[in-house]
């Protein structure tokens, strides 16, 4: 069928039926795993919101304290100003904000669209994505966009890539499913992952992720270690069908897909009692999912127990560090909510998703709290069938 008939098509049905057509018409690079048949545990009674501002602005706030040594080695990091653990002072001003890159535009424009949209449509996101300026953009989002504006279906505009710029601003997709959780969550969100990057590394990632995230809300205690690569690589899995390789590091003969990668590395160097910086120097800490994806489950088995520390390992002992912390950030957020984030963090945020627009982070979180975080209303439940 040709996409002059497709897209027609493709308006008029839900995105259930929406990722299920293009899936078979192999538009979306995935496999169809067991995972699209899974309902996500409702909600506890009484669920504190707080668990949902702590996942995005854990996420703002680990991409503002990494933004400014973005892509710097971690020695030279460290050489140049110690540990991190707050805002570096801006070069301008000298205060110690702390200011978005991509990371943060990207999942704060999701969740903007999501609002005006009561939900996804994949069209409407991709839009969004190109009407402003962001802020260190990758080659991967640049080619989505120029495809985009060009006239491309929204549904071809991601290039085939295994970068992180999808798993960065996946998290908010929870959030309109919150209510009444159904297997629709994963088809927004393999929706939403393959808009810009069309690959079964990241859209696997983006899935596995965002399970992650489901659970967390529900638990009271951090995981055992263990839990986290085994979690990923539980829906993982079923949904990748690319071969990965490493760019370097201790790895040069690996092959295979990045679950079987944190299959096989993660819980080794964890039982080394490697830190974060010496697992990291192993397998590289770039932009590159193979590296991104087990450096952020590392970080997380050795400290997701405490939000600040997780978040500052993130920041000092990656390469990609502001995505890193942005990604683990969101995670114990979502774990700890935002009354267990650093107050200092927050109070230096300047909440911006773009040049000038102070606060608006908080203002699109105040509204999503009222149209999809109302007490009395959770949890939903979804139709009969597998729980998560």
């Amino acid at each position: 069928m040709t996409p002059r008939v497709l897209l027609p098509v493709l308006q008029m049905i839900n995105n259930t039926e929406l990722f299920h057509t293009l899936l078979a018409k192999g538009e979306i690079r995935l496999r169809a795993g067991p995972l699209f048949d899974v309902i996500p545990k409702p909600l506890p009674a009484g669920f504190d919101f707080g668990r949902i501002e702590g996942m995005m602005l854990g996420l703002a706030v680990g991409d503002a304290l990494g933004n400014t040594t973005e892509s710097w080695n971690p020695w030279e990091r460290r050489a140049r100003h110690g540990e991190i653990r707050d805002y570096l002072p801006n070069w301008q001003s000298g205060e110690r904000t702390g200011l978005p890159s991509d990371d943060t535009q990207l999942a704060f424009w999701t969740l903007e669209q999501l609002l005006a949209d009561g939900g996804l449509i994949p069209a409407n996101l991709a839009a969004r994505f190109c009407r402003e300026r962001i802020f260190g953009i990758g080659a991967t989002v640049r080619g989505f966009i120029r495809n985009c504006t060009s006239g491309v279906p929204w549904y071809r505009c991601g290039p085939r890539s295994a970068g992180n710029g999808a798993l960065m601003r996946i998290a908010p997709l929870v959030i309109p499913h919150l209510k009444a959780p159904s297997p629709a969550l994963w088809c927004d969100v393999a929706l939403a992952a393959m808009l810009t990057h069309n690959d079964s590394g990241s859209t696997a990632a983006c899935l596995a992720y965002v399970s992650i995230l489901w659970h967390l809300l529900h638990l009271s205690t951090p995981p055992e270690p263990a839990w986290w690569p085994r979690t990923y690589v539980a829906v993982a899995r079923g949904l990748e069908e690319d071969t990965y390789r490493p760019r370097g590091g201790a790895f040069p003969g690996f092959s295979g897909p990045i679950w079987r990668f944190v299959e096989d590395a993660l819980e080794a160097a964890f039982s080394r009692g490697l830190s974060v910086l010496e697992a990291c120097g192993l397998w590289n800490s770039g932009a590159y999912l193979l590296e991104t994806v087990p450096s952020v489950l590392y970080i997380l088995m050795r400290h997701a127990h405490d939000p600040e520390e997780a978040i500052v390992r993130a920041v000092n002992d990656t390469f990609d560090n502001d995505t890193i912390a942005a990604v683990v950030g969101a995670a114990v957020g979502a774990l700890h909510g935002r009354e267990n984030l650093p107050p200092r963090w927050l109070q230096g945020l300047t909440g911006r998703t773009g040049a000038h627009d102070d606060g608006r982070v908080f203002e699109l979180l105040d509204a999503a709290r009222e149209r999809w975080g109302q007490q009395g209303n959770l949890p939903g439940a979804g139709p009969a069938g597998k729980d998560s």
